[in-house]
């Protein structure tokens, strides 16, 4: 069986969390081409002219500048082309209205980033899962 693995964009404006995500990867043997933008204004460009095939899969953090997670999952979602992509929201938002309105948005999940490495570790393994799933 042939490895098909699947483009990941992680849309997230700080680099300590950045670092962690690619150590996590590695960690769990994760070899997926994972495609960094630093906010929504940023991703949303490389959406249109960058990633060759398009991401199945979008971790996507909330509070970011220029253009917020809900303001960047709002036009994915009214994107004809982008609208079916998988997105994980990976946030320290632990706001009821973040969550809905992300869930309102058809989110695959929100995930609370976790005080240590070991649980967010853990973390980007159950998305690993998910994703295999992805590549069938």
């Amino acid at each position: 069986m042939s490895e098909k693995l699947v483009n990941i964009l992680l849309v997230e404006d700080d680099e300590v969390d950045v670092m962690n995500v690619k150590r996590a990867f590695l960690k769990n043997n994760i070899k997926n081409p994972l495609f960094i933008a630093g906010n929504g204004v940023e991703a949303l460009e490389m959406l249109e002219n960058t990633i060759v095939p398009l991401p199945r899969i979008i971790i996507l953090d909330i509070n970011m500048p220029k253009m917020n997670g809900i303001e960047f999952l709002k036009i994915v979602r009214e994107t004809e082309k982008l609208k079916n992509i998988s997105v994980f929201v990976m946030t320290t938002s632990n706001e009821d209205s973040d969550k809905i309105k992300a869930y309102d948005l058809n989110v695959a999940g929100y995930i609370l980033k976790p005080l240590s490495f070991e649980k967010f570790l853990m973390s980007v393994s159950t998305l690993k899962n998910y994703w295999q799933l992805c590549e069938m």
